[in-house]
């Protein structure tokens, strides 16, 4: 406990080690492309770009497919050489693939989930498959979940098997916050108002969610990292993942939200892509399904539902004791978490 007399002290020395670790900080490059080299394997429509990353093991293995969210950008799964889930599936044997895709432009306001999933989503899947013989394994994480669920129902002879990472399904669930934000929203108006949904918007919804942990006690505990170069560049990498987003594509935004927060769509069935009715039950593929136990973004339940809804399909789930952001750059997961992923896919 901190003696009264020491409080100045104490205050004083923090502040000190918070202008040496900005100080350092402000020298330290931080590379959003990823930790691992890759290729850019194809340019597709609308900026998006297919990543290939070599396998790097001695047996060689099926191609993985990475479907990020539009959210975020993908580079939280590369983060470091150390905590990526990249590199583990490369020096398994995989061939990583990874669509990014890019950043929507004034005229990309137009784009709906139809051209995300059954043009870009599936094309760079067609052309995998062409390209390396069989089709990939998809491992489709949070938003970049429900794109490669729609892609098995919609397209199953282009997917092998699925792993769906913090993945939405149920969107009525209790404590689901970000739903009951959504109810009051009319996004359909938002994206007519201000085209391009602006990330920053996106960011203050987000932090809103859970402020302290994400504001307050992060750049409280900052000062720590001051001499210690690898945690600070690791702290900087991760604060430039979290407000580096790009814009949303306002029809796509607009529908997204509306279909699966408000109108709970993908778990009914009656979410439409490319004409078609999206139905779980109609996926065959076997799927890994992994959810964090302390999700605020996604809770447990939330993804959970799947299992019920796919009973035609080999199912397992898998739940890591953490956060949503845990899975991707905890020292657990990357213990645990990645290495059972890595043993599933090699199966």
């Amino acid at each position: 406990m901190t003696e009264p007399g020491n409080t100045g002290e104490e205050l004083s020395a923090w502040q000190r080690r918070l202008v040496q670790a900005l100080d350092e900080a402000a020298e330290l490059p931080v590379d959003t492309r990823g930790a691992t080299p890759f290729e850019t394997y194809a340019h597709y429509s609308h900026g998006a770009t297919l990543r290939r990353y070599p396998p790097r093991g001695a047996e060689r293995r099926r191609p993985v497919l990475v479907v990020y969210s539009l959210v975020n950008r993908p580079f939280i799964l590369d983060l470091t050489e150390r905590r990526s889930l990249i590199r583990a599936l490369c020096d398994a044997g995989h061939p990583v693939y990874l669509l990014d895709w890019g950043r929507p432009r004034g005229a990309d306001r137009f784009l709906t989930l139809t051209d995300y999933i059954d043009g870009l989503l599936a094309g760079a899947a067609q052309d995998i498959q062409t390209d390396e013989g069989e089709a990939p394994d998809l491992l489709g994480v949070c938003q970049g979940g429900v794109f490669a669920l729609c892609l098995a129902a919609l397209h199953p002879e282009r997917v092998r098997r699925l792993v769906t990472l913090v993945t939405p399904v149920d969107c009525r669930t209790p404590g689901d916050h970000l739903s009951r934000m959504a109810q009051q929203v009319d996004f359909d108006r938002a994206a007519q108002t201000l085209g391009n949904i602006p990330a920053e918007w996106l960011n203050g919804v987000f932090v809103a969610l859970k402020p302290y942990q994400l504001l307050a006690q992060r750049y409280a505990e900052m000062p720590e990292l001051a001499g210690h170069p690898e945690a600070l560049h690791d702290f900087l990498r991760l604060e430039r993942w979290m407000y580096d987003s790009p814009d949303q594509a306002a029809a796509a935004f607009a529908e997204f939200a509306r279909e699966l927060y408000q109108r709970n769509a993908l778990l009914d069935g009656s979410l439409e892509v490319a004409g078609q009715r999206i139905r779980l039950g109609d996926i065959r593929q076997p799927i890994l399904n992994i959810f964090a136990q302390q999700d605020h973004l996604v809770p447990p339940p939330a993804a959970r539902a799947l299992g019920a809804h796919v009973r035609g399909s080999p199912y397992e789930e898998l739940a890591f004791p953490g956060g949503h952001l845990g899975v991707f750059i905890s020292r657990r997961a990357h213990r645990e978490l990645v290495p059972r992923v890595v043993s599933w896919l090699a199966g």
